[in-house]
């Protein structure tokens, strides 16, 4: 019989909590451990699915075969590396970190002691952001709008490391082409931190980029848009649906009281298998892990999304009000 894999969650704040979930109602993986510096919501975790309590991540490296660690940004570098010297598999949630030679070091570490290091993009495995590498083919201008109100849990970091970042990575894996100019704009509202970013990337084969992450918008919005030569494409993240546009004609005229547009399109809604992401990510994570899978994402691609998001930080530092 196969021997089951035993799991640990650093960190039980937002996502933490979420990934216990999934580790707890998985076959083959048992959540054995949960570490939080808070003794209080540690133990409610840990009791909650069965698994046993630790104040200090140190104390849990000979009983874990696998690991996510949802602690701040900050930190991540510094507990990481300790699992994954140790060959323990880890679940790093976004941003890998806030400094490139870091990452490129922790995946160095991984792989010198046949660890994985993955990194918890989970819009990745959204079932409709999957389908639309079947869709997008020559895209020509993408926008992405990811847009909601303040949550005063996340203030270690600014709207680009929080919510953009999922949308440069997904661009950047749309888009087969390097950047070639950034330009980017925000504003502080709530936080020290950028908390409204715009953000314009220019690629070396011509395609532009427009990038909206914002934290101060009453209504929440998650959308992607794609322009190409013979069809829109619409993606409605929350819902995980997407339709296409394809154009038919399109004309105005002229009325005694005003000038009208007309236009006539086609519109297919492509059929996307609906899953939970985290589910989905925390499969894949382990199947890397126990079973030698093959990465939805090479290392490269990883370190090239976190450079992109640092090079559009190091720009909108010199825009920011």
């Amino acid at each position: 019989m196969k021997k089951e894999l035993r799991a640990a969650v650093v960190g039980v704040g937002h996502m933490g909590r979420y990934h216990a979930n999934v580790y707890y109602e998985l076959p083959g993986v048992e959540l054995v451990a949960v570490v939080d510096l808070s003794e209080e919501q540690g133990k409610k975790v840990a009791e909650q699915y069965d698994a046993v309590y630790y104040k200090k991540y140190e104390d849990i490296y000979d009983k874990v075969d696998l690991v996510t660690i949802a602690v701040p940004t900050s930190k991540h570098y510094l507990v990481a590396k300790e699992f994954l010297g140790r060959g323990i598999s880890v679940l790093l949630e976004k941003p890998v970190t806030n400094d490139l030679s870091e990452a490129r070091e922790l995946f160095a570490i991984a792989a010198k002691n046949k660890a994985v290091l993955h990194i918890g993009q989970i819009e990745r495995f959204n079932g409709a952001v999957q389908e639309l590498k079947n869709v997008v083919t020559e895209p020509i201008m993408i926008e992405c709008r990811r847009l909601g109100p303040f949550n005063p849990r996340i203030n270690d970091v600014g709207v680009v490391m929080d919510l953009m970042i999922h949308d440069i990575d997904i661009v950047l894996n749309l888009v087969d082409s390097k950047v070639r100019r950034i330009n980017a704009l925000g504003i502080s509202i709530f936080t020290k931190n950028e908390d409204l970013a715009n953000v314009q990337l220019q690629f070396e084969n011509g395609c532009i980029a427009n990038l909206m992450a914002s934290r101060v918008t009453q209504h929440k919005k998650r959308t992607l848009t794609v322009t190409q030569q013979d069809k829109y494409v619409v993606l409605d993240y929350t819902n995980q649906n997407i339709f296409i546009h394809r154009q038919a004609s399109s004309e105005h005229f002229l009325t005694k009281e005003q000038l009208r547009y007309t236009q006539e399109s086609f519109t297919e809604q492509i059929f996307v298998h609906k899953d939970n992401p985290l589910k989905l990510e925390i499969k894949h994570f382990i199947e890397c892990a126990s079973n030698g899978g093959k990465r939805s994402v090479s290392v490269e691609k990883e370190l090239y999304s976190l450079q992109i998001a640092l090079e559009v930080m190091s720009e909108l530092e010199k825009n920011i009000d």
